[in-house]
């Protein structure tokens, strides 16, 4: 009967979060650019301007982990580090069998979705970190780091999967690894942690208005330009067939329960606990794009672009945070 009542409540505060997430500025913003791609409204902004607020989203990011890394003791993250990688070998895999047993798709196809999936999307990471300081919830700081851990196992786990069995072709790992590890997305990230763990604190000051104060004006409009992007990838929803819309709903859910079990085993905190399973729900467009064209070119981009950016990342970014900051919530609240 307990258990009954805390779920009634707890659904209930997920309503409130809904209502919340979705008239926060910058979800509202991407909410805009996607009305105005749809609406075919006269709207767009400068590549080079969408370039810069890429650029300077991950190496904020990666600064404010780096900061926080350098505050923690190697003992406290050992254990996170090691579930997240974990978790980041084990989601691909899962996403590969449902692609592959259940919906039938070819071996290249799934094993790209798989590792769109299993890797993640650093601007839905920001999204998250702002809900929880907008709600004033604790969370560990160094979750950056986790960001990642789970951003390139992912896409090799794909690309083995993608090779499996012999096709003939040799991998050019020298070619991907360079992608992966040189590509904008982790070089900035690796970049702003080494950075912001090494930099003198006193000096990191003088940038925080820069790329601490100013950070959620910049996701605002990255986001704006996300909404314009993703309501591309909406118009071919149609195109894709009704099992994969489906998977790029479910599977954020599956992958958000088991970053939610690892939250728990490895000791994070409720907030902590929402951040991993956000990372875990959300589906890369940047880095594992890049490195499924040169490894998997036999995959069709259609497929996992319109998977990841114009089903997950939508869902995401307006219900899905809500959803499982209040699956982790409860999740403690049984467990504890």
């Amino acid at each position: 009967m307990r258990v009954a009542i805390d779920w009634v409540f707890h659904l209930g505060t997920w309503n409130l979060d809904v209502l919340s997430n979705l008239l926060d500025p910058a979800v509202l913003c991407f909410l805009l650019g996607l009305t105005a791609g749809l609406t075919r409204a006269d709207l767009a902004l400068p590549r080079a301007l969408y370039e810069t607020l890429s650029v300077y989203l991950l190496l904020a990011i990666g600064l404010k982990g780096g900061v926080e890394l350098a505050r923690a003791a190697p003992q406290t993250i050992l254990l996170p580090l090691t579930g997240t990688l974990v978790l980041a070998l084990a989601i691909p895999l899962v996403a590969f069998f449902i692609l592959r047993k259940i919906g039938r798709f070819g071996k290249p196809d799934s094993a790209a979705i798989a590792a769109h999936y299993g890797s993640v999307s650093a601007v839905t990471f920001a999204i998250v970190l702002e809900y929880l300081r907008q709600s004033g919830r604790y969370f560990e700081d160094y979750t950056a780091v986790l960001l990642v851990v789970l951003e390139i196992p992912a896409i090799g786990v794909g690309i083995l999967l993608a090779r499996a069995g012999g096709s003939g072709k040799s991998i050019d790992w020298k070619h991907i690894s360079r992608e992966l590890f040189l590509g904008k997305s982790v070089f900035l990230l690796l970049g702003g942690l080494v950075i912001g763990a090494i930099a003198r604190p006193e000096a990191m000051e003088t940038i925080s208005p820069l790329f601490f104060g100013l950070f959620k004006g910049g996701l605002a409009l990255f986001l704006l330009e996300m909404g314009l992007l993703a309501s591309r990838r909406l118009a071919e929803v149609k195109k894709v067939g009704l099992f994969l819309v489906a998977f790029g709903l479910i599977m954020p859910m599956i992958s958000a329960t088991m970053g939610i079990a690892v939250a728990l085993l490895v000791g994070l905190s409720p907030g902590g606990t929402t951040v991993l399973a956000t990372l875990a729900a959300s589906a890369s467009y940047i880095a594992a794009p890049a490195a499924m064209r040169i490894a998997v070119p036999e995959a069709n981009p259609a497929l996992y672009l319109t998977a990841a950016l114009g089903i997950t990342f939508p869902f995401n970014v307006t219900l899905g945070i809500p959803l499982y900051d209040w699956a982790s919530r409860f999740a403690h609240q049984l467990g504890g």
